[in-house]
């Protein structure tokens, strides 16, 4: 796929993801002048693909439209099986066996030399990490942050201090060795984090959570960057 046919495909892609998408914020992403982005835009009418709305205003593509059968670059191929095997090794017992079937259909559709070099890459993450609690209770974490539901945890702090904690579970994230557990406490009416390899116990509790403006995932991304801010 040349650069320029490359470069279409992901304004679709952009135009598919956003109700309007202003042509600055494209040549942002795509690193091109706004003159190419609406040089690009007039093509892609013209050959068919139903964009709506002008410049200074912002684009959107038509309801309805739908892509071509996936088509990835080589460096799409690769990042996506690097990120598999990444996961595969740290992540839940749950999510790995859906990573297989992944896998397993992105290579299908890809032509033989992308294939191959996909699956040649030399970039790994050899399963030596993770302690096997970290990843039975990754699972049931996971499962609890989609249904939304309070956990109870028998946590081991840093100081080796014990406590049990009702949170509400907002996020998962990995920082190199540890995955941290990102929650609303109802203890300490505030976020907390807790590393899941010092959860001695966790209980799903029969009791649900709504997340509100004051107690999300968002809001507490929110105040982390502000304070990295300053």
């Amino acid at each position: 796929m040349s650069r320029r046919a490359d470069r279409l495909f992901q304004i679709v892609q952009i135009l598919r993801g956003r109700r309007l998408t202003t042509a600055a914020l494209l040549a942002e992403r795509l690193g091109v002048s706004e003159r190419t982005i609406y040089r690009d835009i007039r093509d892609l009418s013209v050959s068919g693909v139903p964009v709506e709305g002008e410049a200074g205003s912002g684009y959107r593509l038509m309801d309805g439209f739908d892509l071509p059968p996936l088509m990835l670059t080589t460096h799409e191929s690769e990042a996506l099986i690097v990120a598999i095997r990444l996961l595969k090794t740290w992540g839940g017992e749950t999510l790995s066996l859906s990573l297989e079937s992944a896998q397993e259909k992105i290579l299908a559709i890809l032509p033989d030399e992308r294939r191959r070099k996909a699956e040649q890459t030399r970039i790994f993450a050899p399963d030596i990490g993770l302690p096997s609690h970290s990843r039975s209770v990754f699972d049931q974490i996971h499962h609890a942050i989609s249904a939304q539901q309070v956990l109870a945890l028998h946590y081991r702090d840093e100081s080796g201090q014990l406590s049990w904690r009702n949170v509400q579970p907002l996020g998962l994230f990995f920082w190199g060795e540890h995955w941290l557990l990102v929650t609303w406490c109802e203890r300490r009416e505030d976020y907390r984090c807790f590393r899941l390899d010092r959860c001695l116990n966790i209980t799903t509790l029969d009791r649900r959570f709504s997340e509100q403006a004051d107690r999300s995932l968002s809001d507490f991304l929110r105040k982390v960057k502000r304070v990295d801010t300053h």
